[in-house]
């Protein structure tokens, strides 16, 4: 990023913009959002002496878009997330910036407040966000309590020739609770280990493999499990209706000590008295993700669980688990390829197209409901003998539309 050769410059540029473009909205009427409104690109220039627009600054020179501001303005009401709120939270302390946990070569920053994560995505990547919206909105719409990415906005500075697109998303860890293990899951085992070089970090993020080493399965009690399960199907379907695969569950485990807590107590991370500890986004936490509307009581955020989800191991150790599905964007890859390489390789080129991402889901889903996720037996039976998973009733509602690809699944990977 040539031009903003410094991180900190970075940071306060999208501070600037993300300021300049939310106060500049507050200004435009309420109104349904229209299908034109996806396709909406703002744009704003902020010269470092200032303008009769925007405030002196100093960093170089840049431009700042905004797309669809009028949708994601939608989306952040949809989550609860008022306009001050938001502007808070970006743009009233310094941004974190955070190790770079994926291999996307991505910069990471997180607000001070622990609500929103702003990622840097490629070209591609914020091209097939703009193509996804109108879909998305209509997803989030039906179902709000979902363990997808929550985009809240989608920017771009553009600085000497450089462009640096960024999104705006919910933040699935907080800081303020030490995650005892991390984890990228698939569902796939092909090559699924972290490498020695991710195992010599302090948090490293372990994938498929090192899980069924490390843990016999995570165990909820039924209710908890059903409506898990149920949001990973209902998320997983939208997912394979926009052809979208390679996503992730980012999944953290959180061992509760019964000793005192020491170090990230709860709440401590923002507990500087400006604003209250517990989030303010609804449906944010993983707890509140996954529970019905008739739950919403319940789903307030303690400061103990912070909105993990109670769980034990197979040692009935207690735990809080943190999770949220991540990269839905890359997909615009397999798109590409499909364009070019497959039809020529395979003869019958369509199928191959529609029942990849279906085949994906499902092995996606198999892998979560039985090898990550369990019901806890009940008191009577063990632990082994537990069946975590009612097979029938499961694949059928998940797999219906798939299950004459069965014989076919050989040539997947």
């Amino acid at each position: 990023f040539s031009h903003f050769t410094t991180s900190s410059a970075l940071k306060g540029a999208i501070q600037l913009g993300i300021g300049y473009t939310v106060g500049n909205l507050t200004s435009k009427p309420d109104r349904d959002v229209l299908m034109q409104d996806f396709y909406v690109v703002e744009s704003v220039f902020l010269p470092s002496e200032g303008s009769n627009l925007t405030p002196a600054h100093h960093y170089p020179d840049f431009r700042f878009k905004t797309y669809a501001p009028l949708a994601f303005r939608y989306f952040r009401e949809l989550f609860g997330i008022k306009p001050d709120d938001y502007l808070y939270s970006i743009c009233n302390e310094p941004l974190i910036e955070l190790s770079n946990p994926g291999a996307s070569g991505s910069l990471f920053y997180l607000t001070s407040d622990d609500e929103f994560i702003i990622k840097t995505v490629q070209h591609k990547e914020a091209e097939f966000l703009q193509k996804l919206l109108p879909g998305y909105y209509m997803n989030l719409n039906q179902n709000p309590r979902t363990l997808l990415p929550k985009f809240y906005g989608l920017y771009c500075i553009q600085s000497g020739g450089v462009n640096i697109r960024l999104v705006v998303m919910n933040n699935v860890l907080p800081r303020s609770v030490k995650m005892n293990y991390k984890y990228d899951l698939k569902g796939s085992t092909y090559k699924r280990r972290a490498s020695r070089k991710e195992r010599e970090k302090a948090c490293p993020v372990y994938k498929d493999l090192d899980f069924q080493d490390m843990h016999e399965g995570l165990y909820f009690d039924a209710d908890t499990y059903n409506a898990l399960m149920k949001t990973l199907q209902r998320d997983c379907l939208v997912l394979e209706s926009f052809k979208i695969m390679d996503y992730s569950l980012l999944l953290a485990v959180h061992v509760l000590d019964q000793s005192p807590k020491e170090g990230g107590e709860p709440g401590q991370a923002v507990g500087d008295g400006k604003r209250p500890v517990a989030q303010r986004v609804l449906y944010s936490t993983a707890m509140e993700s996954i529970q019905g509307d008739g739950k919403a009581a319940e789903a307030h955020t303690t400061d103990d669980t912070m909105g993990g989800i109670p769980a034990k191991s197979h040692k009935e150790e207690k735990l809080l688990i943190f999770l949220g599905i991540i990269d839905i964007l890359q997909s615009y890859r397999f798109i590409k390829k499909l364009e070019h390489s497959w039809k020529a390789l395979v003869y019958d080129g369509d199928s191959v197209s529609v029942h990849r991402p279906g085949f994906y889901a499902n092995r996606f889903l198999k892998f979560m409901s039985t090898s990550v996720f369990r019901k806890t037996p009940s008191k009577s039976a063990g632990f082994c003998s537990s069946v975590p998973y009612d097979r029938d009733t499961f694949m059928t509602q998940a797999v219906t539309h798939a299950s004459h690809w069965d014989r076919k699944t050989s040539v997947m990977v």
